[in-house]
């Protein structure tokens, strides 16, 4: 089913249909224009379809499907909530006017690294590691904990691959982290490959656990909370 174009103005072809970045947003604040941070999905299609879905309308990824996309390696295929992608695009746009870039928030504020420079080969060194939630998660089953693990050293991409995926020997350190870290019961990771980094310059890579012990995770992450729960607390609260 073909979606309602929308042009650079903010225009809608049928006019009865809701503006995009009006889906999910109270009637009070809804805008005749785009806002800017949401212009780039007039030429994102994928993301223009999740902002103009209700959150009720959602279906959440479940773990079997997460499984299958690393599995065949279609990390494309995740997605967030709605209105969850909206705060996101809203939040990073935020930072960047405060912080002059994502990556500059990511090490002041939630690594609190003041060098990136590794003090070892890779995973030989607690320090060099640093493990978090996922500040913007998927939209995927609530069972499922979504953390990222940061490093300080470099995984290192196959040369050979045309949108950037890990070299091989990165996969296997990566693996043999991941099952002494988290075991092999449950667990899945990935690494985006380098065309769909958000925060390019910070190594990291994604691990799922699906209805982990949370006192696990408490410990594994010294208490962390993302940052989207936070957001969406204070959005209630206010």
């Amino acid at each position: 089913m073909s979606l309602p174009t929308t042009n650079a103005t903010g225009s809608d072809s049928r006019q009865h249909v809701q503006k995009f970045w009006n889906v999910n947003v109270p009637p009070n604040e809804h805008a005749d224009e785009c806002p800017e941070f949401l212009r780039y999905a007039f030429k994102d299609l994928k993301d223009q379809e999740t902002l103009r879905t209700p959150d009720a309308a959602y279906r959440r990824q479940t773990w079997d499907e997460i499984q299958r996309f690393i599995r065949e390696n279609r990390l494309e295929l995740f997605q967030r909530l709605p209105s969850d992608l909206r705060l996101y695009r809203e939040y990073c746009s935020k930072l960047i006017r405060e912080y002059g870039s994502i990556m500059d928030f990511v090490l002041q504020e939630r690594l609190e690294w003041e060098e990136l420079s590794p003090s070892g080969p890779p995973f030989s060194n607690p320090a060099d590691i640093k493990i978090l939630y996922n500040d913007w998660p998927y939209g995927i089953d609530e069972r499922i904990v979504h953390l990222v693990v940061w490093t300080k050293f470099e995984l290192l991409s196959d040369p050979a691959s045309e949108i950037g995926d890990m070299a091989p020997e990165t996969r296997r350190l990566i693996q043999e982290f991941v099952d002494r870290t988290f075991g092999k019961d449950d667990v899945v990771w990935f690494r985006n490959w380098s065309s769909l980094k958000s925060v390019h310059a910070v190594e990291h890579f994604h691990v799922m656990l699906f209805n982990p012990d949370m006192d696990f995770v408490r410990e594994m992450t010294n208490y962390d909370v993302p940052l989207a729960q936070k957001l969406r607390h204070a959005v209630q609260d206010s």
